[in-house]
């Protein structure tokens, strides 16, 4: 059984490629692999390998300065979800495009609170996650921004905030870290009654049984999973190679869809060029499949 552990913190990194490299040899020694993005402003990424690499490079991430408050959530998996082990250096750990003071977020509601919370009268319920992510699933009577990327964000807010006078806000996202920063951001913006799902959705459907739940659907996951439901179970979507979106049963029928190269969402966003790597790159896959192996494009981006 493979071990996949989400982590994120936030803590100054004066000079995040020094770290790199030491990172990176201690996840490829101890045969884990995944993603995991350092910036000035902390660390963020998810790894999966068995429990002593796990342990291993959860260890030596707490041992830097100012990471032994650090916290991930765990899940297991029936195969390893990633084909190899990326360390990157990056201006953010979560893309918001402006500067925010992720030390002064909201506040945190743990997942067994959230339920009241959210359904309160007085409290507006907003979805921070990308369009493709809440398409899928979200909880009851959340407000959708419709932002395709999280820089989007910010904007959305200075444009729609009026809509919110007199009410409390509460925000979630899928591990939590999204919401450190947005929830940061309405309080820079003068909003201070601001709360954020605690652990994100991830530690919700691990925590609060399915007949308690006020959440439908599935959440969006960046592994090989694609998404996941209660007790943190794929609910048996799909990627799309081309945009890297989510895909249904009704979307993998649809007339459009070609595996590995396009899907009804994408159709339309690349040209001839792309297409034709798409297609290479996905007769590479087969060819791999063919043999047993796992074509290390299989899970990456196009």
């Amino acid at each position: 059984m493979t071990i996949v552990a989400a982590l994120y913190h936030f803590a100054p990194v004066p000079d995040p490629e020094s770290i790199r490299g030491p990172l990176e040899t201690v996840c490829t020694r101890n045969g884990v692999k995944g993603t995991l993005l350092l910036a000035g402003e902390g660390i963020n990424g998810t790894i999966a390998g068995d429990r002593a690499g796990i342990d291993a490079v959860i260890a030596h991430v707490r041992a830097l300065p100012g990471f032994d408050g650090l916290t991930w959530k765990e899940a297991e998996a029936e195969t390893p979800p990633f084909a190899r082990m990326k360390v990157r250096v990056k201006r953010e750990i979560v893309t918001m495009g402006r500067p925010v003071d992720a030390a002064r977020p909201g506040t945190h509601v743990p997942p067994a609170e959230w339920n009241a919370l959210i359904s309160s009268p007085d409290v507006a319920v907003i979805d921070t996650r990308n369009d493709y992510e809440v398409a899928i699933g979200s909880f009851d009577g959340a407000i959708d921004p419709g932002t395709a990327s999280f820089r989007d964000f910010p904007a959305w807010w200075e444009a729609n905030g009026y809509r919110f006078a007199n009410k409390r806000i509460a925000m979630f996202c899928t591990g939590g870290i999204r919401c450190e920063k947005s929830t940061a951001f309405l309080r820079e913006q003068g909003v201070e009654d601001v709360y954020h799902l605690q652990g994100g959705i991830l530690k919700y459907l691990e925590e609060i049984p399915e007949a308690e739940s006020l959440w439908n659907g599935g959440c969006f996951v960046f592994d090989e999973r694609v998404s996941v439901g209660h007790g943190l179970k794929a609910t048996g979507h799909t990627l799309c190679r081309a945009c890297r979106r989510p895909l249904t049963d009704a979307d993998r029928a649809d007339p459009v869809y070609e595996e590995g190269v396009q899907c009804p969402r994408c159709v339309d966003e690349y040209g001839p060029e792309d297409r034709a790597r798409f297609r290479e790159r996905q007769r590479q896959v087969d060819l791999a499949a063919a043999r047993g192996a796992r074509h290390i494009g299989a899970g990456q981006d196009g």
